[in-house]
């Protein structure tokens, strides 16, 4: 195991541009499973034969869900506005050969189209005020398949982070597995290049090679494959090996 310790970062942000805890410690696993082998993906199931890839420990930053059983829910928007998004999860054991793992519970939660989280707010982190809204947070149980899908809006970003998904997988106890977040494709012919930012542009935005949480993600295990247009929306799909 392989973990690496990055520096924090705090930026205070203009109106409706929170500021980033970018601390981040990840790990980097690999295992060898018994028996089968399974082939990677975009997205970061494993990565060769015999081998499977553990999700990489991230922070969950500094806007984690604060009670996240009161969310238990697969639509997420609760009224805010953007192009839709559908997020598809599958959640693998990386202890027993990548097997789908069922009973895992599944939290999400990111920004809205302008860079604002829910639940915080009225300080210099962030100084648009929704301490007491929920929005973009939700809970799923997985299905036989280690899937749990989600609909929500294309986030947004805000200064010092590219445009990303936190997510906290715990086991049917409670027990905690993996705290990770989920990277976004970058370039022309892109969702990400399609959204273009919303209203804010993307003037300033910080790049997935620069963000401090992806930037060493050389091998694009973070970034999730994302297929769609602004007219029908667009749907993310990504696997994510957890040991279990």
């Amino acid at each position: 195991m392989e973990r690496k310790n990055f520096l924090k970062s705090l930026l205070v942000g203009a109106i409706s541009t929170p500021a980033v805890l970018a601390a981040c410690s990840k790990e980097s696993d690999s295992v060898t499973p018994s028996g089968t082998t399974t082939t990677g993906t975009t997205g970061g199931t494993s990565t060769g034969s015999n081998s499977c890839t553990v999700a990489p420990t991230e922070t969950e930053g500094p806007f984690p869900t604060k009670a996240p059983a009161s969310y238990v829910r697969s639509d997420i928007t609760d009224g805010r506005t953007g192009y839709k998004l559908t997020v598809n999860i599958t959640v693998t054991n990386s202890s027993s050969s990548c097997a789908a793992l069922a009973g895992a519970l599944v939290d999400i939660w990111h920004c809205d189209a302008e860079g604002n989280y829910s639940e915080y707010g009225g300080s210099g982190m962030q100084s648009v005020n929704y301490a007491s809204v929920h929005f973009l947070r939700g809970r799923q149980t997985t299905n036989a398949n280690g899937l749990v899908s989600f609909t929500s809006i294309f986030p947004g970003w805000y200064s010092g982070r590219a445009t990303h998904i936190h997510v906290h997988v715990y086991s049917a106890s409670g027990t905690s597995l993996k705290v990770t977040q989920i990277a976004f494709p970058e370039g022309s012919g892109t969702a990400l290049a399609a959204v273009g930012g919303y209203a804010k542009g993307m003037t300033g935005y910080t790049y997935n090679k620069s963000d401090n949480v992806f930037s060493d993600d050389t091998a694009g295990v973070e970034i999730a494959t994302v297929t769609g247009n602004t007219t029908d929306g667009f749907t993310l799909a990504i696997s994510l090996g957890v040991p279990a």
